[in-house]
This record gives structure tokens, sequence and C-alpha cells, in this order.
């Protein structure tokens, strides 16, 4: 190889190792903001474009933004099943995941938008009118920030009040997740506390155990509470033993009793026979009923949501000793 083809190669290796090192620093650059999925949460459903929107929107903040849908068939308004959905997810996501949910029914009011940042490193863009009682309860508050709709808004939509869904939550959420704010620059940060909704909380008191109906396995009809196996232990309660279960609605200053009667504790649904109840532990490890190869909830006309309570207690007589 003759002197000047040796120095071009030379050459050629220098210059490409030093734009490798330009690229590595430019990698190491865009990693200071680590960028985290955008989870879409809302009770659009898919029979229009809104969802489509929302979605758009985030893409126009950064087309590489890894983005997934959680539900967008949330009942319309039910702000509780929202909460109860986001709960029921978000722990199996990384941290730093960021959750938009949309149940708005006060869109355009006074009602505040907020970022809740939870001590797990999730984060969830959301207005704050109950929906974050659940992950706010599990998950803890590490700090809440009011949404900045000066500089955290979709560009020109500032006339708009009704699809703050599209308009701050979709744009905020994907902002953060990009990396392109940090937490600190969503707005002020408020008190670490969030609007609640009220609901029985799982208690066991001289063997009666006490709960909600946070949500319903829709598909099939059976019944979930928010009481957890560990309670049910406490109770005194065995597997294959019956139980008396009583399931209330609270109608404004009045309880109503839905549902009254007496089920054996089973593993699973085939170990009654058809069309008989039970009671079994559901796949988070909390108290259900059903009714095997039938819908309880349509045939007792039972729901779920705040309002909805149950009790229970072992219907065995204690013997003497």
């Amino acid at each position: 190889m003759n002197k000047t083809l040796l120095a071009v190669v030379l050459a050629f290796f220098s210059l490409s190792s030093v734009a490798n090192t330009g690229t590595q620093q430019a990698v190491a650059s865009e990693q200071t903001f680590p960028k985290n999925a955008l989870v879409l949460q809302t009770d659009f459903s898919l029979k229009d474009g809104a969802v489509s929107a929302m979605q758009g929107v985030a893409f126009g903040v950064d087309r590489d933004l890894k983005m997934f849908n959680l539900t967008h068939e949330i009942p319309a308004y039910n702000i509780w099943e929202a909460a109860y959905r986001l709960y029921q997810t978000a722990t199996y996501w990384p941290q730093g995941t960021v959750f938009v949910s949309v149940v708005d029914p006060g869109v355009g009011t006074d009602r505040k938008s907020v970022v809740l940042k939870t001590k797990t490193g999730h984060y969830f863009v959301t207005p704050d009118n109950g929906t974050l009682t659940l992950v706010a309860e599990h998950l803890g508050i590490e700090s809440v920030r009011q949404i900045d709709e000066q500089t955290n808004r979709l560009e020109g939509s500032e006339k708009s009040y009704t699809f703050h869904g599209r308009d701050v939550y979709a744009y905020t959420g994907a902002r953060l997740a990009s990396g392109k704010i940090r937490f600190e620059e969503v707005g002020q940060e408020l008190e670490p506390k969030v609007v609640e909704i009220a609901y029985q909380r799982p208690t066991l008191e001289d063997g009666v155990l006490k709960g909600n109906i946070p949500v319903l396995d829709i598909q099939y009809g059976n019944i979930w509470t928010n009481i957890s196996d560990t309670l049910l232990e406490q109770s005194g309660i065995k597997k294959d033993g019956r139980v008396c279960v009583e399931i209330s609605e609270k109608i404004g200053e009045e309880v109503k009793v839905r549902y009254s009667g007496a089920m054996p504790y089973k593993s699973s649904f085939g170990d009654v026979e058809t069309g008989r109840p039970l009671m079994y532990l559901n796949s988070l490890l909390n108290i259900s009923f059903a009714l095997n190869m039938d819908s309880f909830a349509d045939k007792y006309k039972i729901k779920s949501g705040a309002e909805w309570s149950v009790s229970l207690k072992s219907c065995e007589k204690k013997t003497a000793e």
C-alpha cells in the first residue's frame, strides 16, 4: 500500500471514530431525560375521533413516544370506575410511567387539573375529582402539582373549554413522558392531598367482615369486593364453610339491602352445582361471589361503586367447648 493510500485510510478511520464519539455523546445527552410510557384512559369509547385526537396530540409532542391504552370503555361520567382501573393496573407498569385519565363530568369548571406523583414513582395526569382516590391511598402521595395551562396546553386551544383531555391532559402527559418537561415544570406544587370518594374500607369487627364492591367481573357477572384474603384468614372463616352474605346499596341517606343469603366458601366455580352461589378468592386474592355458569350481578341486580357495600360472617354454629 503506498503512502498516499495509507494516509487516506487512516484519515477515514479517524473521522469515523470522531463521528461515533459524537453519536455516543448525543445518545448519552438524550438519555439524561429518559422517555417513559404514556398510558391513556377515558370514558370516550372509540365511536368517534376523540381518542385518536388525544393520541395525535401526544405524537405531535414526540413521534417516538411509546403510547398504550388502558381502556376507553369506562362508563360515562363514572369517576369511581376510573379510579379503580388505575389502581388495578398501575403497579404492573414500570416506575416513571405516565397515566392520563380523563373522566371529567366537571370539564370547564373550577375543578383542578393536576399531576400526582406517587411514592412508587408513577405519574397520573387527570382532573382532581376523585379519580385519584385509590392510587393515592394504596401507592402513596409523593407530590401533587397543578397544571399550568399557560405553558402546558396545546397551542391554539385557548378558546376550547370542553376537551381538556386533548388540549391539556394528553399534551401535558406526553411532554412529561417524553422528557420534554420535568415534573417540577408541570406547575405549582399543591398540598399533598387529592379529592377522595368516600367508600366502605375493608374491616373486621366481632367476626363480621365489611367492604366495598369496587367493580364487577363484567363478562361473567361475578361480584368482586375489596376484602383481602388476609382479613378473611383473620375472620376464622374456613374453606368449605358456609358464609352469610348481605349486599347493600346506599341511595342518599337510605341503605337498601339488595341481596341476603348463605353460600359455601369454595376454591372455584365447579365446586358447586350449576346455578348455585359460592364465595371464592378472585385473581387479586379478594373475596368475591358468583353463580356457577350464571350471572350473580344480573340475577340480583347488583352493581359496583362507592355506594355499594357488603358484609359477611360465618354461618357455622360455634360448638360449646
